[in-house]
């Protein structure tokens, strides 16, 4: 993971309209990075619902959420609509801002290894550097569990 304090490094990804976004578009405002494995699986869909669900604690302290995941830009747009989900969701098909974050990698499921995303979340400060770090998250509180960190 990368360290509290350190520069956020920047990138640019494909949102779920296929828009480009960067990181730095969002200088100024405290960002939450949040890697997840798969759209529409169970405990992705529990964490997404989350933030949904917290969404007016997020838009009242002028917090933005981007999800990064390595799923296609048409798997992330079906994400979206099937859990009205107002957080930006960003393709990383490759997985190569999700290693840069040290949030990809050789995983084990079902007896199969693979490569994929992890469940990890980086909270950027207005300034880019990384404020908050959290590894292998619950998905069902970590909405929360930022909030509360924040308000510390």
């Amino acid at each position: 993971m990368l360290d509290v304090g350190a520069e956020a490094p920047d990138f640019e990804l494909p949102d779920q309209n296929g828009d480009l976004v960067s990181l730095s578009d969002y200088r100024g405002q405290t960002v939450v990075l949040w890697f997840y494995p798969r759209a529409n699986t169970e405990g992705c869909t529990m964490e997404a619902c989350s933030f949904r669900d917290n969404w007016d604690l997020y838009e009242e302290r002028d917090i933005a959420v981007l999800g990064i995941s390595d799923d296609e830009v048409a798997d992330l747009k079906q994400f979206e609509a099937d859990h009205d989900l107002p957080v930006t969701l960003l393709s990383d098909q490759h997985g190569e801002v999700a290693t840069i974050y040290e949030s990809y990698g050789e995983k084990q499921m079902f007896g199969n290894t693979f490569d994929g995303v992890f469940r990890n979340t980086y909270v950027v400060d207005e300034d880019g550097e990384i404020e908050l770090v959290y590894e292998g998250v619950d998905p069902e509180e970590h909405a929360e569990e930022i909030l509360a960190d924040l308000d510390e």
